[in-house]
Order: structure tokens, then sequence, then C-alpha cells
């Protein structure tokens, strides 16, 4: 039995997986073409899942409706509960789901481990959080009346996910939600549907094990037709959120703000880091590098563009260089390799044609960019991570291109004009200075500054903590998920007023004879 096979019979996947789970029980025989996973790592065939239909999307969507009204009841220290065993199951089978997601999605296996960890993380904070939905208390104007507002579950909370990060963003919204007493429906992306076949396999067992109500949990594999399109537009699930391109975004926000309904929207990222005169060059270096070509450049918060102050613009540049020609492309199951392949070969063609208009619109070629041909390179798959000289300018530098692309631009003046640069694209996700100058840190940290949702100072702009709320603003959707208070996105206040008088006072002073 092969690595492979013997890491997929772990986690209970099989060569052909049904596509709908309610935590309890499997179903969803179709005539559809099931979805065929292929690694992106050798191109072969890992297994298959079959397709969702409308019917079984109707199936879960009743069952999770009779699951919210007995999941609400329950004590939310005790939902606590069930997502602490949760993380344990995840702790138990770290290493063979962290083989599964870099197998499927291509990253390093480092990455893949350190994706699950972060789901455990994130059962972590949940269960602390079970036991601090709090509200605030407020002084009533009338006499002898008290005001407080509470916190109340919205229900059902429909959750699409990416192939990038193929099961932390579904950890992120389910384990808070699931504290918050919510039930969650997750449609993952068709490119990665083995990993969520794997993670409700797990699941499946605490579930079971603990008496968790059928439909609390729910996984439903199916195209955008079929599952998408119909969680976007239905009322009977107040919040969504999705994670993907701004496109997608766009459509789902528009399609769920048409019923009035709640989403969560993190979408694309065009991410930059400046580097000021100040800079310790010895953390900036590998800070740059390894947000541009970590996950092979596909993480929303991939670093795609430097502003470097045109008085060690060179040096910086040599510096990049050399490191680029360093970094280990290959099989990201051997923890040797830096840098995996992209999803697909499509992700290679969107490559190539965004270093085309790079060229065309004035930019120059660095550093590599070239598809990788011959021996552990056969699935076609593996790109050369580039180097682009450009200018601010260049239509290609204002979209986000999900490959290991990095663009090199630089600025003369103060840090102000960097910070203009930086914030002329669309998207605002994350964003970082390297500087040693303490102004420069708070200028960039200010309302003046950066306007992402993510600004770090000697820090990179990928690897954020799930401690803290993330997401960003403009066409990177607004959202917030994970820390912080994240929570109350899924969640609805209510504010209460308790008269414990023996009189009614009336607004402005009004008197009724009766």
């Amino acid at each position: 039995m092969s690595k492979t096979s013997e890491f997929l019979a772990k986690l209970s996947v099989q060569a052909n997986n049904q596509p709908v789970s309610t935590g309890q029980s499997w179903s969803g025989d179709s005539n559809f073409e099931p979805f065929k996973s292929y690694s992106p790592v050798d191109g072969s065939l890992i297994g298959q899942v079959g397709q969702a239909t409308t019917k079984d999307y109707e199936t879960v969507v009743s069952l999770a409706q009779e699951a919210a009204v007995k999941w609400r009841s329950v004590p939310a220290p005790q939902r606590g509960e069930v997502v602490r065993l949760v993380g344990n199951k995840l702790r138990e089978y770290k290493r063979e789901l962290g083989y599964l997601v870099s197998y499927e999605m291509g990253k390093s296996l480092q990455e893949g481990l350190g994706e699950v960890q972060e789901m455990i993380d994130i059962c972590d904070f949940a269960v602390g959080l079970s036991r601090q939905l709090y509200g605030l208390s407020m002084h009533s104007e009338r006499p002898n009346h008290r005001m407080y507002e509470q916190w109340h579950p919205v229900g059902l909370v429909g959750i699409i996910t990416a192939f990038n990060f193929p099961v932390a963003v579904w950890a992120w919204n389910t384990m808070i939600a699931t504290v918050c007493g919510d039930v969650t429906i997750w449609k993952p992306s068709e490119k990665t549907p083995l990993t969520a076949v794997a993670c409700f396999k797990l699941i499946g067992q605490v579930v079971k094990e603990e008496g968790v109500p059928e439909g609390v949990f729910n996984l439903i594999v199916g195209d955008v037709k079929n599952v998408g399109e119909p969680m976007a537009r239905d009322p009977r699930i107040p919040l969504i959120s999705a994670t993907g391109s701004t496109r997608m975004g766009k459509k789902v926000g528009e399609v769920v703000g048409a019923r009035l309904g709640k989403s969560i929207l993190e979408l694309g990222g065009n991410n930059a880091i400046i580097v000021t005169e100040n800079v310790d060059l010895k953390i900036a270096v590998p800070a740059i590098v390894f947000g541009a070509v970590g996950t092979a450049g596909q993480r929303c918060t991939t670093t795609r563009r430097v502003i470097i102050h045109e008085s060690i613009y060179d040096k910086v540049k040599q510096s990049l260089e050399k490191a680029y020609k360093s970094v280990r492309i290959g099989d990201p199951l051997d923890e040797n390799n830096h840098m995996g392949p992209l999803i697909d070969k499509d992700a290679v063609k969107s490559m190539q044609n965004a270093l085309e208009q790079a060229k065309s619109q004035g930019g120059s070629i660095l550093f590599g960019g070239a598809a990788l041909e011959g021996a552990g390179y056969e699935s076609g798959c593996y790109v050369s991570p580039c180097l682009v000289e450009a200018s601010a300018d260049m239509d290609i530098v204002q979209e986000e291109t999900f490959a290991p692309i990095l663009y090199l631009m630089k600025y003369s003046g103060d840090l102000a004009e960097a910070v203009k640069i930086q914030n002329s694209v669309k998207q605002g996700l994350s964003s970082a200075v390297f500087t040693r100058d303490l102004q420069e840190a708070e200028h960039f940290l200010g309302a003046h500054g950066s306007d992402c949702g993510i600004a770090n100072v000697n820090i990179g702009t990928s690897g954020a903590e799930i401690g803290g709320a993330f997401g960003g603003e403009k066409e990177t959707g607004g959202g917030r998920e994970s820390g912080s208070d994240a929570w109350k996105a899924y969640m609805r206040r209510q504010t209460n007023t308790i008269n414990y008088g023996k009189d009614l006072p009336l607004a402005q002073g009004i008197k009724f004879d009766l």
C-alpha cells in the first residue's frame, strides 16, 4: 500500500465518495458526472466525489432548519465542548489530514500541516469563546428600568470556500458559528473535495459519540448551479460566508443583498510590502520571499507588490534575485522543497497570460516565470516564481493574479508617496512596511496610512494569526472572520429593556388620561 493510500484509508476516504453529509449519515447518488480530484503534485487521480443535486440541497437545508431549533437551546459551553472534541480529533489525525491537504491542493507539507493546526487553534479559540458571548448593560433614561443587549444565533450559516485553503477557512467559520448556536452548510471547492470529505469523516465520529443532532454540521459537494446559487438566494440561510475571487464575491454579495441577507466576503488581495530606506534587510528579504512564493502565490494574503525606496532599490532587487535562485521547487511532500505546484494547468496558463500582459505594458521580467517540464514536473502544474520590474500605473499590477508573480517598483519621496502607491489598487486585504523608524511605522498604521484590513510592521503580508479578526476593505469584501469580535457576525443583536417599577413613563413625557 502506498503512503497516499495508507493516509486515505486512515481518513476513511474512498475511491468513490458520496457528496452529502449531515454529520451522522452520507447520501447523494445522482447521474451527474462526479468531481474527480487529480493531484497537481504528480497528476494522479486521488479519488472522486459525487455531485449533489438540487434535491440533495433541499434535503440538507430542511434538516438543518430542524437541527437549528434544537442546537440554539443547547447551552453555549456545551456547544463549546463539542468543538473541543472536534479539535482533539483533528489533533489525532493532523499528520494524515495535512498530507491530504498538501497532496490534493499542492501546497508544501509544512503548510498543509500548518493549515490543520489553524483548524485546531480555532477550535481552542472557539471553546473559550463559548463562555464569553457577552452583551453590554446600559443605563436607561427611565427610572426603575434596566437596559441591556444580548446576542442570539442567526440560525443557518452557508459557507463557500476556495481551493487554496481547503479546510482552514471552513473551520474558521464553522467552529465560531457552532459555539454561537448556529448550524452550518459547507460548499467546498470542486477542486479540492476530498479534504472536505475527510473532515466530515472525522467530525462524524464526534457527532455520533456525543449525540449531536443530525444537521448541525452539513457538507454538500456540488457546483454553482445546483448548490452555490441556491444557497446565495435562499432566505432560509440568513448568513452566507464566501471566500474566493472578487468576481465571485460581487455576484454572491449582490444576490444575498437583494434578499437583505447578511454576508461575510473574503475576496481578492493585491498585497504590498513597502521597503523604506530605514529597512533591516535581514528580516525584510525572507519575509518578501516567503510572502510571494508560499503556497506558490495562491494565498489571498500573498505578497504581490514590493514598493522600494529608490536609494536602496538596486540592493533589494539583487538580494531578491539571489534569494529566488535558491528557491527549491518540486514535490511539496518533500520537506526539502520550498514551493510546490499551482492547483492546475489553467492556473499555469493564467500566470503566463499575466506575464505577457506585463511585458506588453512595459514590465521587465528579472527572474523566472517559466512553466517547468521534465522529471518531477510531469503534472504540468509547476512554474518558476517570477520577479517583474514594473510601474504602479500598469494595468496588470492593479489586478490579482493567483500565482507567484512579484512586481518590484520604486518610490522616491517620503513614506506618504509609497502609501499612496500601495493604496492605489482596488483590493485592501493585507499590507506591510519594513522600517526601523518609529515615525514611519506609526504613519503607516495611522488613519492616513494603509487602507487595508491588515497592516503590519516588520512582518510580511501572509500568515495572519487566528486571534485577530481576518479580512479586508474595498474589493476584498469588508468581511471579518476568526478572532477578536468577529463572532458577532454569526449572531443577531437584541436590545432589551425591563421595567421593574410600578409606573410606565412614556417617551417625550406623553401622558394619557385613562
